[in-house]
């Protein structure tokens, strides 16, 4: 038996003892019936006994999964509503604390200001199984289409204890291969959300060959389910389409002869803990791991989707007032409305003119309010320290990605001497490291708009192509 499974049936155990103290007897059971969720909240929070706090816990946890849509959103809203901070304490605190701003002082302003429903929470991950059905009750918050300021605050809460109970101290890291259990396989399937897995040979693919590599973060709380992972191919280039790492004819190396370690697709399979970092972390991780194992590896790069490209694209394209756009290039992007311009090499050449220059302004220029890269997948690889090393046009043909990205990737590359640089150039001047493949395309951007033509501009394959010693395998 495993450690995991030793201590899950310790804790059902002791919760099956608590039960039978609180709820034997057929009197109990009918009072138990009776007392409401707020009530068992509130008996939760005021019990001190190990087992029957368990016991109640799972009650709560029980009741909690039984409720239709409406009641668990009633749920919700009563966790906020009846259990957060006890204001009178907290009023009496803030004057204890102007009055003497000492650390004792200081300590029970800290107690008074946290909301109820944090020790709630704590107590209700003592259940067997507790931590794995918060993950579920904040996916269902997260669902909610309410955006009000309870919201938000109930979810400060998950996201702080969340981002305690899920630290790096707590999380594994295992290799996924072809003997890996099969429940935990289905569940690559699953989760993989980058690059479709269809069935069982493509995982098999994915998974067996000696040149490919698969890793996962897991926690003993939820010890069979993964939290994200990464797919890994071995290249002896840097791959510029997701075809030349995926076909299922591609020649096959040893992993000894790879020079490059190709990060293709990262999973985050937990929507309900969406938000806490595990990704940065993972591929550190791995990429330590692989350095040790195989000492021949010079690059560690990405194969990057753009998810929010056309989007952003699609906005400029509809503005009238956003000089992004020169009437030639709005001429040029009109091709993109026809399904199968991709088809057409003459057309292609044409919207890869106009279109890379664009995406170089999207990821460079381009900011949130927060100032951070509008692109969600940019914001995570530049935020841990990688470096935008090229972009490739039409690397993904599938109906995603030509739907949020015209096909276009990217490469993000990760040099561990320059990691804590580039972070701190993102973090502390909001600036992106990019290559000088990606710089030049972002100055064909401003020519164009200025008027400039493109004729003495170098080919932008060529371009592309100059950097980590080609494309395609």
């Amino acid at each position: 038996m495993s450690e995991a499974s030793f201590f899950t049936d310790m804790l059902q155990s002791i919760t099956d003892r608590g039960r039978q103290l609180l709820f034997s007897g057929a009197r109990a059971t009918q009072v138990a019936a009776k007392v409401d969720l707020q009530a068992l909240c509130e008996m939760l929070l005021s019990s001190r006994g190990e087992a029957s706090g368990m016991a109640l816990a799972a009650e709560i946890l029980d009741r909690w999964g039984a409720l239709d849509s409406e009641g668990a959103q009633k749920f919700l809203l009563m966790l906020h509503e009846k259990f957060g901070a006890d204001t009178t304490k907290l009023d009496e605190a803030i004057e204890n604390y102007r009055a003497d701003k000492s650390s004792a002082a200081i300590i029970t302003l800290h107690q008074a200001a946290e909301p109820r429903r944090q020790e709630l929470l704590r107590r209700l991950n003592h259940a067997p199984n507790g931590t794995a059905k918060l993950v579920q009750m904040r996916h269902q918050l997260l669902a909610s289409k309410d955006q009000s300021a309870e919201y938000h605050a109930l979810d400060a809460d998950f996201t702080h204890l969340f981002g305690s109970w899920f630290n790096r101290g707590f999380l594994t890291l295992r290799p996924i291969d072809w003997s890996t259990p099969a429940y935990i396989l289905e569940k690559i399937i699953k989760y993989e959300a980058v690059h479709e897995i269809a069935g069982w040979e493509e995982l098999r693919r994915r998974l067996a060959p000696a040149d490919r590599r698969c890793f996962a973060f897991f926690h003993p709380r939820l010890a069979d389910e993964p939290l994200v992972f990464v797919e890994v191919a071995l290249t002896r280039s840097v791959p510029s389409a997701i075809g030349d790492v995926l076909d299922e004819g591609r020649e096959q190396i040893n992993a000894d002869e790879a020079t490059t370690a190709v990060f293709y697709s990262i999973s985050n399979c937990q929507d309900g803990l969406r938000g806490i970092s595990f990704g940065n972390f993972l591929i550190k991780q791995v990429v330590e791991d692989l350095r040790r194992d195989l000492p021949g590896l010079k690059n560690f790069v990405t194969l990057s989707p753009v998810p929010g490209f056309a989007r952003w694209l699609a906005k400029a394209r509809a503005s009238t007032t956003n000089r992004l756009l020169s009437e030639a290039a709005r001429e040029t992007l009109m091709l993109l409305d026809d399904l199968k311009w991709s088809d057409n090499e003459k057309t292609a050449a044409e919207v890869e003119r106009v279109l890379l220059p664009l995406a170089a302004r999207y990821f460079l220029v381009e900011r949130t309010p927060e100032g951070r890269p509008v692109d969600p997948v940019a914001r995570f690889h530049l935020g841990n320290g990688a470096r935008l090393e090229r972009m490739n046009f039409l690397g993904d043909r599938s109906t995603k990605a030509m739907q949020q990205a015209h096909g276009l990737m990217v490469n993000y590359l990760y040099k561990l001497d320059d990691i804590v640089a580039n972070h701190e150039a993102l973090a502390q001047r909001g600036e992106v490291i990019a290559s000088p493949a990606v710089k030049s395309l972002l100055n064909q951007n401003d020519e164009s708009r200025s008027g400039g033509g493109q004729q003495g501009s170098r080919p932008f394959a060529q371009i592309m192509n100059s950097t980590l010693g080609g494309g395609r395998k």
